[in-house]
């Protein structure tokens, strides 16, 4: 998806290796919470002890921009104190119903979507274990308005839902649909529990090919919005087209530019 190669496939190997970790450590074994750098500024902060498996990061395209950090790592300390106070909760209510009780896992990992001159693109994936079958992702995105100083809503960009609703949709579940037959091996025909959700139920993320611009968006279904847990997500890259060029808000054109694909 974007110049960098990266669109969301190097956060989710973080996923992978979170599920149940905090099973396998030692009732007791805190390792004091450490803040490092992963790269060229990048951030980490780890936690592990008898009660949650804690990790928070973010790149070092973030940590450059002062008011973005601060967010970010208020954001880290939020996020820690509710995994922390859930935790607890379940731990009482193991002890006291006399059942064993797991530490859970809490991570959420920030990456590079695109930067461009403009904006700083990145997309988060949360994975929460607490203690169930199997944990569960969660996705967002963060866009910086460099000359603004301020996070901004991609879905704000655009002049409406509807208007993105009506350009978007019908490609969208298209797209979806056959990406879901491919992997159940069989066409979901009209599926009354998981339907094609419409834009507004997606995470969308701005994306680049040359780093000057936003020629293309991505279209990420989470876990359970499209299909079953084990269909996993469904993503969509779709080219700007002059079309969708002229739903951004005149405010933002200038940031967006039509993709190579995007002839139409």
């Amino acid at each position: 998806m974007a110049a960098e190669g990266f669109w969301r496939g190097q956060v989710m190997r973080y996923a992978r290796g979170w599920a149940g970790l905090g099973l396998a450590l030692a009732m007791g074994a805190a390792i004091p919470i450490a803040a490092a750098p992963r790269a060229a500024g990048a951030m980490e902060v780890k936690r592990n002890d008898a009660l949650v498996d804690f990790s928070y990061g973010y790149p070092a395209a973030a940590a450059r921009i002062p008011p973005l950090r601060r967010w970010l790592d208020q954001d880290r300390a939020r996020f820690e104190a509710d995994a922390r106070r859930t935790a607890q909760e379940d731990r009482r209510e193991a002890t006291k119903n006399d059942y064993p009780f797991h530490p859970h896992d809490a991570a959420r990992h920030w990456a590079v979507v695109t930067e461009t001159p403009q904006l700083l693109s990145l997309s988060g994936e949360t994975y929460r274990f607490t203690g169930g079958a199997h944990g569960g992702t969660l996705l967002d995105t963060i866009v910086w308005d460099k000359a603004r100083q301020r996070r901004v809503d991609p879905r704000a960009m655009f002049t409406s839902a509807a208007a993105l609703q009506d350009l978007l949709g019908a490609t969208w579940c298209a797209k979806l649909k056959a990406e879901r037959t491919k992997r159940l091996g069989e066409d979901p025909g009209v599926d009354p529990v998981f339907p094609c959700p419409t834009i507004d139920k997606l995470t969308l993320l701005l994306g680049s090919t040359n780093r000057r611009a936003i020629d293309r968006i991505g279209l990420i279904a989470g876990q359970y919005v499209a299909g079953a847990y084990v269909e996993g997500m469904y993503e969509v890259t779709l080219p700007v087209t002059p079309a969708l060029l002229r739903i951004v808000k005149p405010e933002w054109r200038g940031a967006f530019a039509v993709g190579g694909d995007g002839a139409t």
